[in-house]
C-alpha cells in the first residue's frame, strides 16, 4: 500500500492540487513538506493531533517533515474557521508558547534521527525582517483582491455580522509566502493542513508558480468532527489539550475510550499509527461484541501511547480501572491525585477520625452520599457502599485515621459510579 493509498484508506485525504503528480513524485524519493500549528496558545489541542500524526505517517515512510510554528502569524490570527477576530498576543506570549509546543512536538516526530529528521521552524525568522513596502512589491502583487474574496475562509466572515479585518484579510499572503521561502529555503515540495487551510495552501502553490517556476502541492485532510457535526476535541469541561498539566493523561485517555461506538473504528484509522490488519481485527471484535468495548480501549491506549508515552498511558489504564471499582492495591500518590482530579470532593476535619474516629454512616450523610442514616444503614446492608473501593459489609463500621490512603484522602463509592473523595484538613 502506497502513503496515498494509505491516507485514502485512513479518510485522511480531503483535496490535493494535482494527487497523480504527487503520487508520482512521492514515488520518486523523499520531499520535505510542512504543516502549520497555531501558538495562540500554550499547548496545542486534540484537534492539531491529525496533523502531527500526518507528519509521523510521513516520516515512518523517509520522507522529511517540517512543523512550523507561526511565531508571525499567530500575531494576526487566521480567518479560516473562526467566526470573530482573535485577540492579538505579544512577542513575549507566542515565545513561551512556541517553546511548549515544540515540546509536545517532540513526543511525535522524531527530531534526532540522521536519515530524515523532523525540523521545527518559527515564521518570525523569515518575516520579521520584511518592511510592509518590500512584502507588498514582491508578495502582494501576485494576488488579485478579487481571488481573495472569493476564498470560502474569507467569504464566510465577510458574510457574517462583525465582518474581517484587513490584518485577518492579509493571513492568506502570508502564508503562501511561508509555503514560497520554505520551497526556496528548504525545496519543500508539499504544504498539508486541514480542509479549511484550502485556500491558504493554494495561494501558496500559486505563488511559487507564479515566483519560482517549479512544483509543489497542497493536500488536505477532513475536519475531524463528532457524529452530530459538533467540534472534535471538546467537552463541556472544554478543549482537550496534549499539555498534561491542561488534560490529565488519565482523562486523555478517558476522552478517547467514551469515543461514540459509530465514531470508533473511524478514530482508529485517524488517531492511531496501527497496520490495517490490526485495525480491521478490532472493528471485527467491535461489531460483534461492542459491549466489551475492545476498540475503544485499543483506540485510547494508542492515542494516550502516542502523546504521554506508554507508563503515563499504564498509569491512565490503572486509574481507569480504579474508577470503575477496581483495588487500590500499588497505587502511587501520584496516580491517585489524577483519579481525585476527577471526584467530586468535601473536606473533612481531622478531628473526626481522632481516637475511635467516626461512624461510616454519619460519613456518608457528611459526604452527602445519603441523604439518612437510615438511608446509609440500608445502602450499606444491601453491599452498596464501599471505603477505598473495598465493599463495606458492616453497618456499624467507624472509620479512623488508619482508613486514610496517604495521610489524607478517604475514598467513598455508592452503586458503580457515585464516588466522591474526603479530603483531610
Amino acid at each position: 500500500m502506497t502513503l496515498i493509498e494509505e491516507l485514502k484508506w485512513r479518510g485522511l485525504l480531503a483535496d490535493c492540487t494535482d494527487l497523480d503528480a504527487l503520487t508520482r513524485r512521492l514515488a520518486a524519493g523523499p520531499v520535505a513538506l510542512y504543516c502549520g500549528f497555531d501558538p495562540s496558545g500554550d499547548s496545542l489541542h486534540v484537534g492539531s493531533l491529525v496533523g502531527q500524526l500526518m507528519l509521523r505517517r510521513f516520516q515512518l515512510q523517509g520522507h522529511r517533515p517540517i512543523a512550523l510554528a507561526g511565531g508571525a502569524t499567530g500575531m494576526i490570527g487566521d480567518p479560516s474557521g473562526k467566526s470573530a477576530e482573535r485577540n492579538l498576543l505579544s512577542r513575549e506570549q507566542l515565545d513561551r508558547n512556541l517553546a511548549s509546543i515544540k515540546g509536545q512536538l517532540s513526543r511525535i516526530l522524531d527530531f534526532d534521527t540522521k536519515v530524515n529528521p523532523a525540523r521545527m521552524v518559527d515564521n518570525a525568522s523569515w518575516t520579521s525582517g520584511i518592511s510592509y513596502l518590500d512584502f507588498l512589491r514582491d508578495i502582494g502583487k501576485f494576488f488579485s483582491v478579487n481571488m481573495m474574496v472569493a476564498k470560502e475562509s474569507v467569504r464566510a466572515r465577510m458574510e457574517g455580522e462583525g465582518g474581517i479585518s484587513y490584518t485577518e484579510f492579509s493571513y492568506m499572503l502570508l502564508q503562501a509566502h511561508d509555503f514560497y521561502h520554505l520551497r526556496k529555503a528548504h525545496d519543500c515540495e508539499l504544504q498539508i493542513g486541514g480542509s479549511d487551510q484550502w485556500g491558504n495552501i493554494t495561494a501558496g502553490t500559486d505563488l511559487i508558480r507564479r515566483k519560482l517556476g517549479v512544483a509543489s502541492w497542497g493536500l488536505t485532510f477532513p475536519l475531524i468532527t463528532k457524529s452530530d457535526g459538533t467540534k472534535f476535541g471538546k467537552t463541556e469541561e472544554g478543549a482537550i489539550w496534549l499539555d498534561p498539566a491542561k488534560t490529565s493523561p488519565y482523562r486523555f485517555y478517558q476522552f478517547f475510550v467514551n469515543t461514540e461506538d459509530s465514531m470508533v473504528a473511524a478514530y482508529l484509522r485517524k488517531f492511531t499509527l496501527l497496520a490495517e490488519a490490526q485495525i480491521g481485527e478490532l472493528e471485527a471484535r467491535h461489531l460483534a461484541n461492542p459491549a466489551a468495548r475492545e476498540a475503544h480501549k485499543a483506540l485510547a491506549r494508542e492515542a494516550t501511547s502516542i502523546v504521554h508515552g506508554k507508563t503515563a498511558c499504564d498509569d491512565a489504564v490503572r486509574a481507569s480501572e480504579i474508577m470503575f471499582g477496581g483495588g487500590l492495591e500499588g497505587i502511587t500518590e501520584q496516580l491517585f491525585n489524577d483519579v481525585a482530579g476527577e471526584i467530586p470532593t468535601k473536606s473533612l476535619e481531622k478531628s473526626k477520625l481522632e481516637g475511635a474516629g467516626i461512624a461510616l454512616i454519619d460519613l456518608l450523610v457528611h459526604g452527602g452520599l445519603c441523604p439518612s442514616r437510615g438511608q446509609a444503614r440500608k445502602d450499606i446492608e444491601g453491599g452498596g457502599i464501599y471505603l477505598n473501593n473495598v465493599r463495606a459489609a458492616d453497618a456499624s463500621r467507624s472509620v479512623a485515621l488508619g482508613d486514610l490512603l496517604f495521610g489524607r484522602f478517604l475514598l467513598l463509592r455508592k452503586g458503580r459510579r457515585s464516588y466522591l473523595l474526603l479530603r483531610v484538613e
